[in-house]
């Protein structure tokens, strides 16, 4: 038996929370690779925000020993918006391990992933966790995997990565039906890189997978993309500790570091071969990942801008998923615009920022890419994801927004109330399955705008937490959407505009008017504060003054005298009104922006 017979490479895929990084620990324990003085919950996820959250953000690899056989193990993220990490990780793969909750039954994102891996042409191993719980079902969700994945029930294993329950039956399994990676060590060499972060003493380090040929410490690399060149100055394997070796032989997987400043050279996609002996096709590797979701990210202090630009270009490095740009905003000074893969992505993000570069922020509303096509213009459309860049109502012919292909899994007492939602979103159904009697799929066509502010929460509350739900970007289609722009004492504030469907205008406008009469502190006049759509005020609501006695000096005496003093007063509010400028504290812009309300 050749040495890369005994080597396996599998991912684990699970929904969020059904228990990859607990069986990651599992195995860690079960294959002696951490010291038990030094292990600890989720050991493989690095990042206090994934420990807080009990997620996984960041794809990790490891390498393992078992039975006389190497296994390279990849955690995968369960969140829906961090899909794009695993796509990158099943290409690094033969296999992978299909986890599912015993207690709760396939989920969406448990599908979206498992068609993923065949797509990839991957060896499944399927396997229900959590079989040590009181009201976990293992026969009844065996037997839905096989109805909707058509595995075997009897080949599914049964395991509990809580108390290690049938973890080594697992491992076993994986020997078993997991078939060991393909390649030639006298081929030229071909890598992949599938994933990259940024080390402020050695520069970006790499994960690759080599396909085939061998990889060396010292050896002169070339970059195919980039058409960069560098020398691999550490070549290593993880452990979980790196540990430096001469080199990886075909089937491989472990980490380089060839003293590569910018990120940019060393994408995620990438092939590396020898600079001596280059392969002659570069491997396939990844689209890159879209962003969807848009925010304005302004530093409280103005002095800040630049720390914040330096903080956003070394978190890229970790997260190339991340777009962004210089912004003005007349109320809240310099900026970034950013693009996000979703809303969790963008909340990561922020957190990310002020925690590890001790920034503070504040984050616009949400708001997504949108067409536009002008009536004087044949050059098609424009791309616009800030408000305040929208044409004159006039000059639009029309306005395209990007939609969503959303599957929903819910127990099928909460379908008329997921139904309601869906269609108070302007959802439109596209399908509607029965996976068992107890669940369904809905499969909806919804507008991102919609989606974007607080569908996930929405839903969650409906069904008591038991709906999951994946999605897809599907198509541009017209819809009536008009820019909303909120005045204060007649002046257009920029950070409280936004783009939105005709119909949901005015309850908007409504509420963003009532909201900041509470927030703005009163001035010593009377401060309108409107909502309009082209020029049409939909909304008012007024900040009365604070208002000075003048009266107090009078002790009875002629009305005459009152009236004159009243009168003064008022021409001074007036004159007061037309120079004065309402000053918006920055307290009022985050509690006026906060999503959740």
């Amino acid at each position: 038996m050749s040495e890369i017979d005994l080597i396996r490479n599998l991912s684990v895929i699970a929904h969020i929370d059904h228990g990859k990084s607990t069986l990651s620990d599992r195995i860690l324990e079960l294959t002696h690779a951490v010291d038990p003085r030094q292990m600890r919950e989720q050991y493989l996820d690095s990042m206090d925000i994934e420990r807080e959250r009990g997620i996984t953000i960041k794809a990790q690899n490891v390498r393992v020993a078992w039975k006389g056989h190497i296994i390279h193990l990849i955690d995968t993220p369960g969140h829906v918006d961090f899909g794009y990490e695993v796509s990158r990780s099943l290409a690094a793969c033969e296999g992978v391990i299909l986890l599912v909750d015993a207690s709760q039954g396939i989920e969406a994102q448990t599908l979206a992933n498992c068609y993923l891996a065949l797509e990839n042409d991957l060896e499944i191993v399927a396997c229900l966790n959590k079989i040590d719980l009181p009201q976990a079902e293992p026969d009844r969700y065996a037997q839905e995997i096989e109805t909707i994945l058509g595995i075997p029930a009897e080949s599914i294993l049964r395991v509990s990565a809580k108390t290690g329950a049938g973890v080594d039956l697992l491992l076993d399994a994986v020997l078993d039906r997991i078939p060991p990676p393909k390649g030639d060590s006298s081929a030229a060499l071909s890598a992949l890189i599938f994933d990259s972060y940024y080390d402020q003493y050695r520069g970006v380090v790499s994960s690759i997978r080599v396909v085939q040929g061998t990889i060396a410490t010292g050896e002169r690399l070339r970059f195919m993309q980039t058409g960069a060149v560098h020398d691999a100055e550490e070549i290593g394997i993880k452990t979980p500790y790196p540990v430096a070796v001469d080199q990886l032989g075909p089937g491989e997987v472990g980490y380089m570091i060839a003293g590569i400043k910018d990120v940019g050279e060393a994408r995620s996609g990438e092939t590396v071969t020898s600079a001596q002996r280059p392969t002659s096709e570069p491997l396939s590797g990844y689209r890159d990942p879209k962003p969807m979701v848009f925010c304005g990210l302004f530093p409280v202090e103005g002095d800040e801008f630049e720390e914040l630009r330096d903080s956003l270009e070394k978190l890229r490095l970790n997260d190339a998923s991340v777009t962004y740009e210089p912004e003005t905003s007349g109320a809240l000074g310099f900026g970034f615009r950013c693009g996000f893969l979703g809303l969790l992505h963008m909340e990561i993000v922020r957190e990310r920022l002020e925690r590890e570069f001790d920034l503070s922020l504040i984050a616009t509303a949400p708001s997504v890419k949108y067409r536009v096509y002008q009536t004087d213009s044949r050059e098609g459309f424009i791309e616009i994801d800030n408000p305040s860049e929208l044409p004159p109502t006039t000059s639009i012919a029309r306005i395209e927004e990007p939609n969503l292909k959303m599957s929903i899994i819910t127990p099928s007492e909460y379908t008329g109330t997921v139904m309601d939602l869906c269609q108070t979103r302007r959802g439109e159904m596209l399908k509607m399955e029965y996976l068992s009697p107890e669940r369904l799929e809905l499969v909806y066509r919804l507008p991102l705008s919609e989606v974007v502010i607080d569908f996930f929460d929405q839903l969650k509350s409906r069904t008591k937490g038991y709906a999951s739900l994946d999605y897809e970007f599907d198509v541009y289609l017209p819809a009536d959407l008009v820019k909303l722009d909120v005045m204060l004492n007649g002046e257009p504030v920029d950070a409280f505009s936004t783009i939105i469907h005709k119909a949901k205008a005015y309850d908007y406008g409504r509420k963003m008017t009532q909201k900041l009469r509470e927030l703005i502190p009163r001035q010593l006049f009377d401060v309108p504060v409107q909502a309009s759509v082209g020029g049409k005020i939909i909304a008012r609501e007024t900040i009365k003054a604070r208002r000075k006695d003048v009266l107090a000096k009078c002790y009875g005496g002629d009305i005459t005298r009152k009236r004159k003093l009243l009168e003064k007063q008022k021409e001074g509010k007036k004159r007061m009104k037309n120079i004065g400028r309402v000053e918006v504290p920055q307290e009022a812009f985050i509690s006026a922006l906060k999503l959740d309300d």
